[in-house]
């Protein structure tokens, strides 16, 4: 099930389904104990670029101001010592004191970590690194780029430790179906039988959403808009700059091939989901089994009950040539307009034909759509998106950077008159958002790209400053940016971690990632480095500088989580941190609550149960990492998708001056 739905109980099960794996482990630094330690400290468990802000939290359950406490070196050389200020606040009743330990100054290439001295030389952080940007994030960029390589589905695997056979090969002749009525337990009534539409298509390919074996349009089409813009834009640290283990190039037409796929052009008929995550009383979903993706053509032989494992159902999203959901069109579009950006040289042909499917769904978008559940999944509260200008805004301006690429290179291209075109459009949505309900509440995300938007409009004015027509300035997509990051702004000042989206919600962790890439944008069009320490900040709390003491990123650090609720992970991973991981899978994070649940066939994790992490609660969140708990250790490709953006700017920004933290 999703992210964003409780829990339901399959009727063909007697257990609560789980909607996506996840894994859980045991902390080293701290296992399960009943008795707290009296006193933590919290790093970024990657490290610090050289010239950024460096902070480390130190949370007690008593009073520790004037106390003393040194940087040094792993062979024990003390390069900084300072004195514990006043504290940031109080993170729970366990821990009410929590104290902000700044070492900007440690800017020498090494491997370091943080003592107390006084009273006592017992309490001691992980170790981590300070070094060029370029350098530090490497690694992690490497181990983004490997979920994904492991999330393939189809023929075009790619072996690794956790891959050894492609899955769902039957999806290469999927048939194709009305989208079935569910009921609250997200059951369908009887057989797909008699919504099947007589039409075979290739969806084989693409990425699985997250530990399920379930593809989305929805949130493949936001993942190629993140890797793709984040290819185009640093070529350095995403593109060919580092050489083939760095770079997404490939990875991205994956999963536009897929979304391809799912279009079709002559029909002009749109496919929107492969499988079904709970089915009813008699039929399997998705959801109702643990296994690996190998299994699935073959699963239970002919028996009928699990017809829709062995071939899992494409649901379309409408009749031929009717209107798309402006979310789904926005985005799609995006995509396909960035894929011309990103392959015109390589892929010419491929290109060219992108951005024609791009300007044709772009066309088709609904912009006048009725009902209140924009089309994103079946069930809709998988992923429950209520906004869309923001996508139409992305998917014009996608549109109108690629025209303008094209219009330069003649041949029968679009006209610099269609980028026009496209900028003036770009520009209505903007406006449309910026004074509509949903401006100003949320940051970036799957179900808000407005930030994005924004920075990408603010890109393209540059390029036709004068294009009459247009209704925002430059100014104003600047200030609309502050704004959002003014969300963020505005819950650290009441955290004493200064993490900018509440720990209690959903999708804690890729708030934190897109938190800290929105002020980078910021800075990149103003020229400025007034959010720099936020958006280093915000990037450490996601890297272990938490209660948790956790990177919530698995293989980035030295503590992350060991039992994501993952079927390959779990069926195949180490559950123990060391190789194999599901390196670069970025988790749901700290939640109002830990789900539990088990389906047959899953391997507990921790082993003896229980919560390692259970201490560390507060500001009503929680974590746990264990296998059952979806909502806070459930992986996906969407939350993951900003994390190489999120450290491709950091490695942008890292000769930028930055203010002393």
């Amino acid at each position: 099930m999703s992210r964003r739905s409780l829990a339901a109980v399959s009727a063909s099960t007697v257990i609560v389904a789980i909607c996506l794996p996840a894994t859980l482990g045991l902390s080293t630094e701290h296992p399960a104990d009943p008795s707290p330690p009296a006193a933590v400290l919290r790093v970024d468990q990657i490290g610090y670029p050289t010239n950024s802000p460096k902070v480390a939290d130190l949370m007690t359950t008593h009073a520790m101001t004037g106390d003393a406490y040194r940087v040094e070196t792993t062979a024990g050389h003390s390069v900084l010592t300072g004195t514990v200020g006043a504290s940031a606040g109080a993170w729970s009743s366990t821990y009410p004191y929590v104290y902000r330990l700044r070492f900007t100054a440690v800017t020498a290439t090494g491997t370091y970590r943080i003592d107390l001295t006084r009273p006592s030389s017992s309490v001691r952080s992980p170790t981590f690194q300070v070094a060029p940007a370029g350098e530090l994030y490497g690694e992690a960029l490497r181990n983004a780029l490997s979920l994904y390589e492991n999330e393939r589905d189809g023929p075009d695997y790619i072996p690794s430790a956790l891959r050894t056979a492609p899955g769902d090969l039957s999806d290469e002749h999927a048939m194709t179906y009305s989208t079935p009525k569910m009921n609250g337990n997200s059951n369908f009534k009887g057989s797909l039988a008699r919504l099947a539409l007589g039409t075979e298509i290739n969806a084989s390919g693409g990425w699985f959403d997250a530990g399920d074996y379930l593809k989305f349009v929805e949130t493949t089409s936001y993942v190629v808009d993140m890797m793709l813009q984040g290819v185009e834009s640093f070529g350095d640290a995403m593109g060919a700059g580092k050489g083939a283990a760095v770079n997404f190039t490939a990875e991205a037409r994956h999963g536009l091939l897929f979304l391809s796929q799912m279009w079709n052009e002559k029909t002009r008929t749109l496919y929107y989901q492969v499988g079904v995550g709970e089915a009813n009383n008699y039929y399997y979903g998705d959801h109702d089994i643990w296994r690996l993706p190998q299994a699935d053509d073959t699963y239970m032989g002919t028996n009928p009950r699990y017809v829709y494992i062995r071939h899992p159902p494409v649901l379309r999203a409408g009749p031929p040539g009717s209107a798309i959901s402006p979310n789904l069109a926005g985005r799609l579009a995006a995509a396909f307009a960035l894929g011309y950006r990103v392959y015109r040289t390589s892929n010419p042909a491929e290109a060219k034909s992108w951005l024609h499917d791009a300007e044709t769904i772009y066309a088709l978008a609904g912009t006048h759509w009725h009902g209140n559940d924009l089309l994103t999944a079946a069930p809709y509260d998988f992923y429950p998106e209520t906004s869309w200008q923001d996508d139409m805004e992305l998917g014009a301006t996608e549109l109108s950077l690629a025209t303008n690429d094209a219009s330069r290179h003649g041949g029968g291209a679009p006209s610099a008159e269609q980028a026009a075109r496209y900028l003036i459009l770009g520009s209505y949505w903007a406006r449309r958002y910026a004074t509509g309900p949903e401006a100003g509440s949320d940051t970036l995300n799957l179900y808000d790209v407005s930030s994005l938007a924004d920075y990408e409009l603010a890109r393209a004015m540059r390029l036709e400053p004068a294009t009459p027509g247009v209704q925002v300035t430059r100014s104003q997509l600047v200030d609309s940016l502050a704004e959002e990051i003014g969300l963020g702004l505005s819950v650290a000042k009441t955290d004493p971690f200064g993490f900018g989206f509440a720990w209690d919600q959903w999708d804690t962790t890729t708030h934190g990632l897109g938190l800290s890439i929105m002020a980078n944008e910021y800075d990149s069009l103003t020229g400025t480095s007034t959010y720099a320490a936020q958006a280093q900040g915000w990037l450490d709390n996601v890297l272990g500088n938490n209660a948790w003491g956790v990177s919530l990123i698995v293989g980035d650090g030295t503590t992350f989580p060991d039992c994501m609720q993952h079927q390959i992970a779990n069926i195949v991973g180490s559950l123990d941190g060391k190789p194999p991981i599901l390196a670069g899978a970025v988790v749901e994070g700290p939640n109002s609550f830990a789900a539990r649940g088990t389906v047959p066939n899953m391997k507990p994790c921790p082993p003896g149960g229980g919560n390692a992490y259970a201490a560390f609660g507060g500001h009503n969140a929680v974590f746990a990492d264990n296998v059952q708990s979806y909502s806070t250790v459930e992986p996906a490709i969407d939350l993951t998708s900003l994390s190489p953006l999120a450290f491709a700017w950091q490695e942008s920004a890292a000769d930028r001056s930055t203010p002393a933290a």
